[in-house]
């Protein structure tokens, strides 16, 4: 058996440390461990690794940080000028187990391979990695982080040059040389005559970041008006917003934000939140229970790498609702909108960008406002792809991005999500609301007043380890060979097979039924979990009828899965 194979080399070889030896030989009674650490390699995907921190060759420890990195090392050295690997590469990471030790294994490598490797002192943000790669004009970027994953993983992700995670066909190239890697021993170890290409930032990165953010702000002086009364609290949930969202909200002018103190500092155990998350309503149960305390208008969360931001806010019964991301995505398209036409800064090709899973809430408002509506795939690299796009054939001005998982770029300083100047302007947006009396649930009423009420919601069905890949492909099988002929006797009127490359997207696994009374479903497996998830979104005239259209669907959905099961 191959695992076996690997399984042995691991322990016997005099490459792999003690303490690695040691954790293995403890799993020698337990072959299916064994077999699922060791079937395959952990998968560069189309950003980079994501596993259980643990030895073996498909999870993430030192040695499948190097592979990794020789193979991005390799991929650098083959594909640029000799100018352009002189550039470097910018590593960052969160405050995970391990966060420190894999930066530090990445740095040392390409530093090994002759690339500068330019460092920070501690944790910062992803969307600061992404500044960073484009403020230093970079050749590459890596960020060490699991996102919002349990405890127990942590993550790779690599970006390139203009700030993004990689495209599909370099990640593509990545992986091939990755996959050339069969003997750890052969990756390249730091010299003496390397040491210097590991470089450390200064925290000029940390303003200049900062100042990009800042220079958002669409009403400067509302925030003055109200920014000593209009009171915020904040959690990073013990990640990486912490330093940067306080610093940014002080600096735009909010005086009153309140820190849940329990999870403020960074802590790899997340203070014991099982799943840092700020979609999930279990991760703000601190924060919303502080709210309660001191009387708060707005509470912000965000995960541990700071790339996504949650949203509780009070109701009209006087508790905290969590808003979704295409709740979000939808106030900040319409109060963008209306800000930029109030300072005649609105463009005739101003363009919102959303994916496909998203929502049209946000998109039906800029369309009423003769803003063009651009779909891509899941990910926010296709975002910033399209971003990119923009600025070198002038044909469209970037207005806002933004997916339902609670991502979102105001702005061009970076090329993913930004927790940050996310926090910053919902934080605006909650205040000008504030300042005509409204809260920001009032404001999102008034919204599906007029533009209709939409609901969504995120059906995710976890299978892991081999079994639970293959029961993933059956499921999606199932619905491509079978489709979808209707849902309570409402027939569906097209179907979207995005594997076979449509739309001028490039292909994936994703799937999308639309309904004739304009509901869809999407069926899509992650990117970075061991998970399948089904998305619906339905819009009603009212919100009962908006829950009647949305349980009709979920109840299928279920029903269908558990057939399967």
């Amino acid at each position: 058996m191959e695992y076996m194979k690997k399984y042995e080399e691991w322990i016997n070889k005099p490459y792999f440390d003690e303490k690695t030896k040691q954790e293995l030989e403890g799993l020698k009674d337990d072959k299916k461990e064994i077999e699922d650490r060791f079937y395959k390699d952990l998968e560069f995907g189309t950003a980079g690794l994501r596993g259980v921190i643990a030895a073996g060759t498909n999870r993430i420890n030192i040695y499948t940080v190097r592979r990794a990195t020789f193979g991005l090392a390799n991929y650098i050295i083959k594909n640029t000028t000799e100018e352009e690997k002189n550039r470097g590469v910018v590593i960052a990471h969160d405050n995970r187990h391990m966060s420190r030790e894999f930066c530090m294994e990445a740095a040392n490598t390409l530093a090994a391979c002759g690339i500068k490797a330019y460092i920070f002192d501690s944790l910062r943000t992803t969307p600061e990695l992404s500044f960073a790669v484009r403020n230093l004009h970079a050749i590459a970027g890596i960020v060490i982080t699991a996102s919002h994953n349990p405890t127990e993983y942590n993550g790779y992700k690599v970006y390139w040059e203009d700030g993004a995670q990689v495209m599909p066909h370099i990640a593509n190239a990545i992986t091939d040389e990755i996959n050339e890697i069969h003997d750890y021993s052969t990756i390249p170890t730091l010299t003496e005559e390397n040491k210097e290409l590991v470089i450390m930032l200064d925290q000029k990165q940390d303003t200049e970041f900062i100042e990009a953010v800042k220079s958002q702000v669409i009403r400067k002086e509302l925030i003055k008006e109200v920014g000593k009364d209009f009171k915020i609290v904040f959690t990073p949930l013990c990640g990486t917003g912490n330093v940067p969202i306080k610093r940014a909200l002080k600096e735009v002018g909010f005086e009153n934000v309140v820190v849940v103190k329990e999870e403020e500092m960074p802590d790899p155990n997340f203070a014991g939140i099982d799943y840092p998350n700020p979609e999930d309503k279990k991760a703000l149960i601190r924060g919303i229970g502080l709210a309660k305390e001191v009387g708060a208008d707005l509470v912000i969360a965000t995960d541990p790498d700071c790339d996504r931001v949650g949203v509780a806010v009070k109701t009209t019964s006087g508790e905290y609702a969590l808003l979704t991301g295409n709740q979000i995505g939808g106030m900040l398209t319409n109060y963008i909108i209306e800000g930029l036409k109030e300072n005649n800064k609105l463009k005739e090709n101003s363009t919102l960008i959303k994916t496909i899973v998203t929502s049209e809430f946000g998109a039906d408002i800029a369309k009423s406002n003769n803003v063009d509506v651009l779909n891509v795939l899941t990910g926010f690299k296709f975002i910033g792809e399209k971003i990119k796009s923009f600025e070198q054939n002038n044909e469209k001005t970037y207005m806002f991005g933004y997916e339902e998982s609670y991502g979102y770029l105001v702005g061009t300083h970076a090329r993913d999500k930004d927790g940050v100047v996310a926090a910053v302007l919902i934080s605006e947006m909650a205040a000008y609301y504030y300042s005509k009396g409204l809260s920001l649930y009032e404001g999102l009423v008034e919204l599906y007043k007029k533009y209709g009420f939409f609901k969504e919601e995120t059906i995710s069905l976890t299978l892991k380890g081999i079994e639970g890949i293959a029961k993933i492909k059956d499921i999606i099988a199932y619905f491509r060979e079978n489709g979808i002929d209707n849902v309570n006797k409402v027939k569906v009127v097209d179907t979207k097979d995005y594997a076979k490359g449509i739309d001028d997207l490039p292909k994936a696994e994703v799937l999308k039924y639309f309904l004739e009374d304009g509901s869809w479903i999407a069926v899509r497996p992650s990117g970075t979990e061991p998970k399948l998830k089904f998305y619906v979104a339905v819009k009603g005239e009212t919100e009962e009828m908006a829950n009647e259209k949305i349980t009709a669907i979920k109840t299928y959905i279920n029903n269908t899965i558990d057939k399967l099961m």
